[in-house]
């Protein structure tokens, strides 16, 4: 069985990250989609939203379960025999930043990562413009799947 994990904090998930994840789901029998938990940092969705939001958009993709996780990824990649990390590369100082992540983490464990060029449609998307321009009363609809772009205006808008 071919796996990969598609790791992200996915605050919230963007149509980016939904194209990463079903290109994935095309090419292996099996993706993991990681929510990392990351204590230090403040997030609009709780993790368990999240998952939930997730799975709710991925349901169309039958070998897509959705997972979370704390700590290092290579560690939940070993513990969950996973061989390698997918990850959606936007421009090139993701390349630049990613490039030796992968370095680190295969030098840590022997984990492969692959790295996808992400739809023209999407290379200017983050989780992060996003949320600023929902927050400042922009439309966001088209970026973020639907169910995504309504928790955004109840979370932003009251």
């Amino acid at each position: 069985m071919r796996r990969v994990v598609c790791p992200g904090s996915f605050d919230p998930i963007t149509n980016g990250h939904l194209d990463i994840i079903g290109r994935s789901a095309r090419l292996y029998d099996e993706v993991t989609v990681a929510v990392l938990i990351n204590l230090e940092k403040s997030s609009l969705f709780t993790v368990d939203e999240r998952i939930e939001v997730l799975q709710t958009v991925t349901k169309e993709y039958p070998n897509v379960k959705v997972r979370k996780f704390h700590g290092l990824l290579v560690d939940f990649c070993k513990e969950n025999d996973i061989p390698a990390i997918v990850k959606g590369i936007r421009v090139v100082s993701d390349f630049d930043y990613e490039l030796q992540m992968a370095q680190l983490n295969y030098r840590l464990s022997g984990v492969e990562t692959l790295f996808m060029p992400t739809n023209p449609e999407y290379s200017f998307l983050s989780s992060s413009r996003v949320k600023e321009i929902a927050r400042y009363g922009g439309d966001v609809s088209g970026l973020v799947p639907d169910l995504v772009h309504k928790l955004l205006i109840e979370r932003l808008r009251g």
